[in-house]
């Protein structure tokens, strides 16, 4: 019969201060009871400060009239609106800013950060000074250039310059033609829609079809096609049901049509411009991040330097490019915050700035605009993410 193996006695345990795991937990705990214990003092603290300057707390201040006006609202409102009104109002014209330059900073800086890659010298140049210039001067003050050396220099109302007798440009801001919808203008709206579908599964049934045989329609001239085809035949079937607002000059202003004021053109073009800058030095990186033997083995198979780029290149880049891309569309869209420095009337301008001197309301008119701005950079962050997934190699 074998011999069990002697068991070691175990020695006395250590004590609680001696014991790792124990001393580790006992810190946690002593953290969060001084956390909590800072922050019951500032709530306190708060409290009966509000309190000794008979300032209420809560939100029923959002129902109270604003008694101001906005010079651009996308919504209904008047000086008898409400501060909650308000609110809207500077949240659309900051979701507006936001969006639009997003769209026009990616479409600059890819077109810049492909340029810079040009052989052709001139092209390559002009794309690296074009970066090196904006990308060095802060942005607080290109907004001022935007605003004060070039919008507040145009003409007046009188002397404003014309584009075609239709739109007009002076220093009071940029005149469109508004269209105007009559019935049947909805089917338009559905047919681009169709359109827009249609061409979605023809990009996925075309894509499958070259994978399985090797073949592939131009998919994209036909989507084109379809997406202003489409429209445009229904428009013309349907006796082109809109009509048109051209501005007029009345007195010492215009008059009808669409007002895009001064402070949304500076603050968008500056915006714009310089983000513009960073992503294209992110596009020029992502490019060059590619080895040369896949744009070589393209090349060997006699691809144009346009199918090259657009197949096989960028693609690849965009791997590369998506992660930091994403910090750049957050940070143009925090940074349309500094429109309260040539008055545009953004979340920060009507509402955390006038709301919340009207109000007094600081704590609750702060935290919604911070709350804003989070659930902003959030969003966005997450939709990039799930395309960087898609974008992603798939492992097999």
């Amino acid at each position: 019969m074998s011999a069990r193996p002697k068991v070691p006695a175990q020695g006395p345990k250590p004590p609680f201060w001696r014991d790792p795991a124990k001393r580790a937990l006992a810190f946690q705990l002593l953290l969060v009871a001084g956390v909590a214990a800072f922050l019951l003092t500032i709530i306190g603290n708060t409290q009966a400060n509000l309190a000794a300057r008979g300032i209420t707390t809560g939100f029923g201040f959002l129902s109270n009239t604003a008694g101001f006006g906005i010079v651009q609202t996308l919504i209904d409102y008047s000086s008898q609106s409400t501060y909650g009104r308000t609110f809207v109002v500077g949240l659309l014209n900051t979701l507006l800013v936001g969006g639009l330059g997003v769209l026009a900073a990616t479409i600059i800086g890819f077109i810049v950060g492909i340029a810079r890659l040009s052989p052709n010298w001139l092209i390559a140049r002009l794309a690296n000074g074009y970066i090196e210039i904006f990308r060095n001067i802060p942005l607080l003050l290109q907004i001022f250039f935007w605003y004060f050396a070039v919008l507040r220099t145009m003409p007046s109302a009188r002397d404003s310059l014309s584009f075609g007798e239709v739109i007009f440009l002076n220093v009071r801001g940029l005149y469109l033609p508004q269209p105007l919808f009559e019935s049947g203008f909805g089917l338009i709206p559905l047919a681009l829609a169709v359109a827009i579908v249609a061409s979605i599964g023809l990009m996925i049934w075309n894509k499958r079809r070259h994978e399985a045989t090797g073949h592939r329609l131009p998919a994209g001239w036909i989507s084109l096609g379809l997406i202003v085809g489409l429209p445009f035949g229904v428009l013309v079937a349907t006796g082109v049901p809109v009509t048109w607002d051209i501005p007029e000059l009345g007195g010492f202003n215009f008059r009808g049509g669409i007002t895009v004021i001064p402070e949304f053109l500076a603050l968008w073009l500056a915006l714009s411009i310089y983000t513009a800058s960073f992503i294209a030095e992110i596009v020029r990186s992502g490019i060059q991040a590619i080895s040369h033997g896949q744009t070589e083995a393209a090349q060997a198979l006699s691809l144009p330097q346009g199918l090259v780029l657009r197949l096989v290149v960028v693609p690849q880049a965009m791997r590369v490019i998506i992660p930091p891309l994403t910090s750049q569309y957050l940070n143009l869209i925090k940074n349309s915050s500094l429109a309260t420095a040539i008055g545009y009337p953004d979340l920060v301008s009507v509402f955390a700035g006038t709301t919340l001197n009207q109000t007094g309301q600081a704590i609750e008119v702060i935290a919604m605009t911070m709350a804003v701005y989070l659930s902003i950079s959030l969003l966005v962050s997450m939709f990039m993410n799930w395309f960087n997934a898609r974008m992603a190699l798939v492992e097999r």
